[in-house]
């Protein structure tokens, strides 16, 4: 049909069909190949009728990219961003320019995926291994994990580790008083549901006496700016059998004793000082740092070292059989995606400085802050006795008046509320000019009401007497030795070491990543644009709320989206992880309950096939796990659930399900399942992990959920940035609505608020403007239909396969939804082939694997999504086919049973190429199996690598560079 001109006059950037991967043509054959006229009617064949929404999304009309990128250029507007030198752990970082265009705007290092696969993730875990050993030798502690969700979640984290490892006999945890509030904060969310006691004092008077302390936390520099001594802390805490927890400061580390070397047995903190964007909150990486004796009860993900088939050494997520997705309701943590992309960031910053310009630039904020302390006592101001490194706490007279100063010449201070006392915190963006400007606010606020302004004392006397000071409690240890942190100075060097190690990692600038439940979506460009602006990126958290106007806004629209997409009353942006969603969502469900004195309702029913995340959020949550069965189909057996919801009626909390569920089918009995929940006194708890097959289709508020968590980083293109970061907000119905999570430092949450579950009151806020632009580009249409094409895309998918693999599970017509389970497990039995093999075979295709052997072990659960082009699709499909065939030819015994293309993928271009060649089949199969690998050939980093030996060797630090030669 003709374009009219009402349609050539429409905008020229649609954004809907360049996220939409199928033209209108490839739609009308895809439908074709299936049986079906239209996308409504095979929705209508996957989607039960009776959950359907059956009217439009009530969303703002669409924009054009321009148009969204100008309306985000307003809201940008609408912050002010000051100086902030409040400090609370948060500072202003120079995020070298190099780094920023090369890593965190880049889509080759965010696009990827968590290194499962990890012949084709070399790159980022050898930057992940950088980050963990500049963490290990700062900290003076030898074991380092990839990172964490931000500081206070760490602490939690590393209160849960002393719990173990005190085998959950010593219930009572202490915290330092004089920590960061909002990490105290967390610690008291976090230790009740696990019946923890917490204590907050002065450390100093921790009573060890009980035997009753599993550990105690310590901030190192504390929140006032003092350094303290806690080495006899730390030997009466060991001889009480409790832990010491340090958390720290990076940079200040690389000037003062390290945990490691006083005593501490955990040390935590945030690397967001080294080079990441304050971002209104997030995201950061975290991280946490210990003894190897506590490998097993580190939470996260860790980077090994091992070796792979033709044993040179190579990297790996090691010592996996302690993550929820393996241990469920046993594991250490409820982790799953960190913060990959923000530690990569971190630790470039440290390879780019090394550890002597980590110390320069440490050892000129130090002088700085003596500056400033100088001229402060000048002022007539008292400080507190104490060695201080970047922070200092002010005695003033007139607060309000110093405060108005300071915002007057752009800067804000931290107010402590007490009427006398204000905090400042320097970091490496400030200069003599930000001192002057500090001083001059402070004298406005003299000593003495009506004395006014006092005179600024002599900056270069105060210069002159800073030099030369000795620092307190100075480092002796040398660390960051690895010739990493020495070899990639200049620009030149660096440029090509990242792009070196971006090279070995295959990410969706390579091929589709078809990963089942993790929806590996296009990232488009112009969601990204605002991650990096200024307006959003230079804010501090707990900067005034006047002066965060823009975020404000667009944190109200997209909970009103998100609300009206889930059909929920409210929503919640604090969770920055899909785990902490599930967390927060439990956590919701249990103040309800409390609330209406039902206290002893804690059993949570959790489906076999859940997500592990589901029954470790549990367990965090204060819940009992009892197991639902499912039937043959995959589906909820029914009659299990009602009887085990009949059972514990009395004390039943909640049901956690995924739909559609985790076998990639929309159950038909959904809405009875909710209503089995209810009728006995539990709420309904929905993971989002699906939602991409839901949007504009159904909602799960209407279909009898009480909550639901949503996946920014999957649903809403927020990239997965190789492992983290992502979002995991909540929405609620309008009973749990009051109970949504609160934060002490800035009102949010409900009037019942539960405490917060993330140190910053809004998460990661700087990432939330890329699903703000995806959902202002897409309108109300455009989401149904990315929806729509996830599901024919899926379905497309399975019919071309079906004929070489059995599709596991399908719906009561035969369809899938947005995903499907590939049935491997046969071809152990008739080929000696495991679904292993396959993985790596097609890393030689240009592929990374599906989803392997979850929710079934034996099987590959494909996702596709509606972003990819049909002729991926076909490209994907052939190579499976071309697989298949392989293994027939095994089979037959055409091919050798052992020394073959499978069971020696991947192939190397060093094996490829070498001077030998011993195996049955050419080098040519081996490498270039399929046409579009003699176009574009995605070379393996390393071949297969041996997981065994590198649990049994655990390294967890950057290797000598004699184990490369």
């Amino acid at each position: 049909m003709a374009e009219t001109l009402r349609d050539l006059l429409a905008s020229t950037d649609d954004f809907v069909p360049r996220h939409i991967g199928p033209t209108a043509a490839d739609v009308g054959e895809m439908l074709a190949s299936l049986g079906v006229d239209s996308l409504d009617a095979l929705a209508r064949q996957a989607v039960p009728d009776d959950i359907r929404l059956g009217r439009p999304l009530d969303l703002p009309p669409r924009l054009g990219e321009r148009a969204a990128v100008e309306k985000l250029r307003r809201l940008a507007g609408q912050n002010a961003v000051h100086r902030s030198l409040i400090g609370l752990g948060y500072h202003a970082a120079i995020t070298p320019p190099v780094i920023q265009r090369n890593i965190l705007e880049n889509p080759g290092w965010y696009t990827q995926y968590t290194p499962y696969q990890a012949e084709i993730a070399q790159g980022r875990m050898e930057a992940l291994v950088n980050f963990q050993t500049m963490i290990a030798d700062l900290c003076a502690l030898p074991l380092a994990n990839a990172s964490l969700l931000d500081e206070g979640t760490a602490a939690a984290e590393a209160m849960a580790m002393c719990y173990a490892a005190g085998r959950r006999k010593k219930s009572h945890f202490w915290v330092d008083a004089h920590t960061h509030p909002q990490t105290i904060a967390v610690l008291r969310t976090r230790a009740e549901p696990l019946g923890l006691t917490l204590h907050v004092g002065r450390a100093e008077r921790a009573d060890f006496a009980g035997g009753e302390l599993c550990g105690v936390l310590v901030q190192y520099p504390d929140t006032r700016g003092r350094l303290r001594d806690f080495r006899a802390l730390a030997e009466k805490a060991h001889a009480a059998g409790a832990l010491v927890v340090a958390a720290t400061d990076l940079l200040a580390l690389t000037l003062i004793t390290p945990p490691g070397e006083w005593g501490a047995d955990i040390a935590i903190g945030n690397s967001q000082r080294f080079g990441v964007p304050l971002g209104g909150g997030g995201p950061h990486a975290a991280f946490i740092a210990t003894h190897e004796q506590y490998k097993r009860q580190m939470p996260g993900r860790i980077v090994g070292v091992s070796k792979d088939a033709e044993g040179r050494p190579a990297y790996r997520l090691a010592l996996q059989t302690r993550e929820q997705h393996i241990r469920r309701d046993k594991a250490t943590s409820n982790i799953c995606t960190a913060q990959v992309l923000l530690a990569v960031i971190a630790g470039m910053y440290g390879v780019y400085h090394g550890p002597e310009g980590l110390r320069r630039i440490a050892r000129r904020v130090r002088g700085l802050t003596d500056v400033l302390a100088r001229g402060l006592t000048a002022l007539g101001h008292a400080i507190e006795d104490a060695p201080f490194f970047d922070t200092l706490t002010v005695e003033v007279d007139d607060p309000q008046t110093v405060i108005a100063a300071a915002r007057a010449r752009g800067i804000n201070l931290r107010d402590f509320g007490d009427g006398r006392q204000l905090g400042v915190a320097l970091d490496e963006t400030c200069d003599l000019a930000v001192v002057e400007d500090v001083l001059r606010a402070f004298a406005a606020g003299g000593r003495s009401s009506g004395e006014g302004e006092a005179a600024l004392p002599d900056l270069d006397a105060l210069v002159d007497a800073a030099m030369g000071v000795a620092i307190a409690f100075e480092r002796k240890s040398d660390f960051m030795t690895h010739p990493v942190f020495h070899s990639h100075h200049g620009e030149h060097a660096l440029l090509r070491y990242m792009h070196r190690l971006q090279g070995r990692d295959l990410s969706l600038t390579t091929s589709m990543i078809p990963l089942g439940s993790c929806t590996m979506k296009l990232n488009a460009t112009s969601e990204m644009l605002a991650v990096t602006w200024p307006e959003f990126g230079g804010m501090h958290p707990f900067a005034p709320v006047e002066q965060q106007a823009g975020y404000a806004a667009l944190f109200a629209e997209l909970e009103a989206w998100l609300a009206e997409i889930t059909g929920f009353a409210a929503v919640s942006l604090q969770p920055n992880a899909g785990s902490q969603g599930e967390y927060a969502g439990l956590l919701v469900i249990r103040a309800f309950h409390h609330d209406r004195g039902d206290t002893h309702r804690d059993v949570c029913l959790i489906p076999t096939s859940a997500h592990g995340t589901n029954p470790a959020s549990a367990v965090m949550a204060g819940m009992r796990v009892v197991a639902v069965r499912c039937d043959a189909r995959g589906d909820i057996d029914v009659d299990d659930l009602r009887a085990k919801a009949e059972k514990h009626a009395d004390k039943l909390a909640a049901l956690m399900i995924t739909y559609p569920s985790t076998h990639g089918v929309f159950e038909a009995r959904i809405r009875e399942i909710c209503q089995i929940v209810h009728d006995n006194g539990g709420q309904v708890y929905m993971d989002g992990a699906n939602m991409n097959a839901q949007v504009g289709l159904c909602r799960p508020g209407d279909i009898g959920a009480d909550v639901c968590h949503l996946n920014l980083h999957k649903t809403f293109c927020i990239p997965h940035g190789g492992g983290g970061p992502g979002m995991g907000p909540i929405g609620v119905a309008a009973h749990l609505a009051p109970f949504l999570p609160g934060h002490p430092l800035q009102a949010v949450g409900g009037e019942k608020a539960i405490g917060p579950i993330s140190a910053a009151p809004y998460g990661s806020p700087s990432i939330l403007p890329i699903s703000y632009a995806y959902i202002a580009m897409m309108g109300a249409e455009g989401l149904t239909r990315a929806t729509e094409i996830a599901i024919l895309n899926a379905n497309y998918m399975a019919h071309r396969l079906s004929a070489h693999y059995d599709i596991l599970y399908t719906g009561d017509n035969g369809r899938v939804a947005h995903e499907f389970i590939l049935d491997c497990r046969g071809f152990q039995k008739t080929a000696g082939i495991t679904v292993d093999d396959i993985a790596k075979r097609l890393m030689d295709y240009g592929f990374h694997a599906p989803t392997m052997s979850w929710p079934v072990a034996g099987t590959l659960m494909v996702e596709p999504t509606e972003s990819e082009p049909r002729d991926e699709l076909d490209r994907f499909c052939e190579a499976m086919i071309a697989i298949r065939d392989e293994i027939r030819a095994i089979e037959a015994g055409e091919m050798h049973g052992e020394d073959n293309p499978l069971k020696n993928a991947p192939h190397t271009a060093a094996a490829v190429c070498g001077a030998t060649w011993d195996h049955p089949y050419s080098r040519d199969v081996a490498a270039f199996p399929a046409p579009w690998t003699r176009q574009h050939k995605f070379w393996p980093a390393v071949a297969r690598v041996d997981n065994a030996y590198g649990d049994r060797n655990l390294m967890c630090t950057c290797p000598p560079m004699e184990a490369f030669e």
